[in-house]
């Protein structure tokens, strides 16, 4: 079996709908309030298990606290078909939690309180090994603690597994961690803050220099996410420019997400990077036109009507 492990953040999310996303000091009326499992390493694990063919397995490395929370991001993570078995509860924290307005164009203001994220310790990095071993793809992000990202990404190396890194919240990011990444996908902010550069909007014909930019930084393939204009691949072999597919978009909170899991699932499935982008963007497209974090994952059979769609089939 070709095996995806994810390494990173399991959070309750408290979606809110709200006409304008609010200003410091403002209170905006909200509507149609969900609770839904999310967290940037179970959004992950889960369009992974969703987007996997037979051939894949996804295996979740994170913690939670002893609450009710904890059992409903496992259970929706089960029901993806994700091997929660090294998902640990710990007394010392709660289950990470989200705060999250969407405004009436899809946009998206997010506050975490990490909780049991912050217990995924450096000192743990080593129990994962039997984890990883055997697996061909990690997924990593920045919702648990610096060092035990940078320890764990050096193990998953150690173990022969491809790593892909997903650069968020964005940070700054010390050489020896971004040399252990194989495959870095920042969106446009992200990109910018690990260069030292102040956010803004990215064009695509910018892309080929911030990617070579990031490339220096020491991951071998940089992926940079553009939104609505899709993305912009920079590896040893060249560079191009995969355009999105246009979607009406409702909700962004999961894209990146769900982009990321799609990516490493096609990998994993043998697909060589430039194939697997598309099925990467149309996964991504799906997820923004609907509302929430795994509740917006599209399942495989949905990626693949659409891309059969996009193409004219």
């Amino acid at each position: 079996m070709n095996a995806i492990v994810v390494v990173g953040s399991l959070n309750m999310d408290f979606v809110v709908q709200v006409e304008h996303l609010p200003a410091p000091g403002e209170t905006v009326l909200g509507r149609n309030f969900q609770m839904i499992p999310g967290g940037k390493g179970a959004n992950q694990a889960c369009a992974a298990g969703k987007l996997g063919g037979p051939g894949v397995g996804v295996r979740m490395i994170g913690r939670v606290g002893y609450d009710v929370f904890a059992d409903h991001l496992k259970a929706s993570l089960s029901a993806a078909g994700v091997d929660v078995r090294a998902v640990h509860a710990t007394q010392a924290q709660p289950t990470g939690v989200a705060l999250i307005w969407v405004d009436r164009q899809g946009q998206n203001s997010i506050v975490v309180a990490s909780g049991a994220n912050h217990a995924l310790a450096a000192g743990d990095v080593e129990a994962m090994r039997q984890v990883l071993r055997g697996a061909r793809l990690a997924l990593f992000q920045l919702e648990t603690p610096l060092d035990t990202v940078t320890r764990a990404l050096a193990l998953a190396r150690q173990e022969g597994l491809r790593t892909i890194l997903d650069p968020a919240p964005a940070q700054p990011l010390p050489p020896d961690l971004l040399r252990a990444v194989d495959i870095l996908t920042p969106n446009e902010s992200e990109a910018l803050i690990l260069l030292g550069r102040p956010p803004s909007r990215i064009e695509p014909h910018d892309a080929p220099a911030l990617a070579e930019a990031l490339r220096k930084l020491g991951p071998q393939t940089v992926v940079v996410k553009l939104g609505d204009q899709g993305c912009f691949l920079s590896n040893g072999a060249g560079s191009r420019h995969v355009p999105a597919y246009p979607v009406e978009v409702r909700d962004s909170t999961a894209a990146g997400d769900t982009f990321n899991a799609a990516l490493a699932v096609a990998l994993a499935e043998g697909k060589t990077i430039e194939e697997a982008l598309p099925f990467a963007n149309a996964a991504a497209a799906i997820s923004v036109t609907r509302l929430g974090a795994q509740a917006s994952i599209p399942a495989r059979a949905e990626v693949e009507v659409f891309l059969s769609r996009a193409s004219g089939g």
